[in-house]
Formats: C-alpha cells, structure tokens, sequence
C-alpha cells in the first residue's frame, strides 16, 4: 500500500459538535472557543485527524484596527487547531491553505484571519509561518494562571462571563471576588493559583492581498530575539530548531 501523502487529506465543513468534541481530546488546553462559528475537518481515508475552528475575537474591538478599512463581518480568528498523530508531515500547513481557499470561495467578504500562538504553554506558531501568516506582535503574557487542580486559566475567559458561577470559586462569579472589577490579581490571590510566565505571538494572514496590515510586520526572528521560542510545550529558539533541521 502506497505511503498516504498530505495530498490525501480532504477538508469539509464539519458540524459543531463533532469539531468540539475532537479539539477537546486533542488540543493541549483541553478547552473549546464558545464564540466559533465554524469548524473545519481534516480527514484521511474517511477518518477525522484534525479540526480548525474560527470565530469572531472575544473583544474584536481591541484587533479589528490591525487591518485598515476593517468592516465588522470581514475578519475572523482562528482560535483552535487541534491534530492527531495519525497526517503525515506538514499537513497543518497543507489544511490551513485549503481552508483559506474554501473561505475566499464561499465566504468572499472575509479579508484576513488573525491567530495567536501560546507561548507560555504550547508554542510559537511554527505552523502558521509555514502557511504564510505574517508576524505581527511578539507579547508578553501574564494572563494565565494554573490553578491548585491543576487546570490552566485564561483571564479572558474570567473576563468573557464574569457573572458566572465557578467551581473553583466555591459557586461564587468572578465578579464576586473581585467587587465587580477586573482583577486577575484578586482571582488568583483568592484561588490559591500561580501565574504563569511567557509570550503571546500575533499572526495575521490576508485572504485578500489587496489588505494593509496597520503594524509593522515583524522578521521571524524576532522570536529569539525576545527569548519566545518554545515547541511542544519546551523552550527552544528557531534558530535551534533549524539547526537541527539542517543537520
């Protein structure tokens, strides 16, 4: 049997339900975006491997400015990729471009995505340069905490549904703790949690080259520059990794 190639790989629109219950097994955070509006499905021999979601940002108020002439349905972000072990090499970037052809296809007023890369716990968006997005901002990161449990925690989330009532909170919301403010200072002071360190990596990519990007678009080594480099969760600079690569 012929060894299976990234040309193999199909990609359909897939329901919400199914691409959630993947991007819960399988991505690092275990978490899904609420706000998606569509998920993406890779498939090889019939079989799903890989789901990307998109949505609008939880504040696109704070990003919609990074592309001139932004209207408010003319962006998206992509805020989950989830893989398994089973595609083979280089099949994230392979299934990101047939997603964009797909979305210029049936989706024409949507002019650019953004994306951002965790590196405080996951990685530095390896996958997004090689499917061509441009570095936008490299950010340090302080808005997330592991809890006692063990579970990470995103400001943005507190922040999203401050009203909620948390479990680890005892029942009690957000804005219970915190007297009705935003305070991830207080929230972590009141959970017993340890803030974690790190960057934040910005990307953008222009479905619509005729776009202008509004902030200066950073060389890719910038990275290493600030100290952001990290793979799979380990601190690691590009430059290691290419030297690897080459070697």
């Amino acid at each position: 049997m012929a060894e299976k190639s990234v040309k193999d790989i199909k990609v359909w629109v897939i329901p919400p339900k199914i691409g959630n219950r993947f991007i819960r097994k399988h991505h690092y955070s275990g978490k899904i975006v609420n706000n998606s509006k569509i998920h993406f499905g890779a498939f090889l021999d019939g079989i799903l491997h890989g789901v990307m979601s998109l949505g609008s940002p939880l504040d696109k108020r704070k990003v919609i400015g990074l592309v001139k002439d932004t209207k408010w349905n003319e962006m998206l972000e992509l805020n989950r990729m989830a893989f398994d072990k089973h595609l083979p090499r280089n099949s994230e970037s392979r299934c990101l471009s047939i997603v964009f052809k797909l979305l210029r296809k049936n989706t024409p007023q949507v002019k650019w995505i953004l994306s951002f890369a965790d590196a405080t716990q996951c990685g530095d968006g390896v996958i997004y340069r090689a499917a061509g997005f441009k570095l936008t901002g490299v950010i340090p990161n302080q808005n997330t905490c592991r809890l006692p449990s063990g579970e990470v925690m995103h400001k943005m989330t507190l922040e999203s549904n401050p009203t909620k009532r948390r479990r680890e909170l005892g029942g009690k919301t957000y804005y219970e703790v915190t007297g009705g403010k935003y305070d991830f200072n207080k929230y972590i002071e009141v959970v017993g949690g340890e803030r974690l360190t790190g960057y934040q990596v910005r990307y953008i990519y222009l479905l619509d080259k005729s776009c202008e990007i509004t902030i200066p678009i950073l060389p890719y080594s910038k990275i290493d520059e600030v100290g952001a480099g990290m793979y799979k969760g380990e601190k690691i600079t590009v430059a290691e990794r290419h030297a690897s690569v080459v070697q």
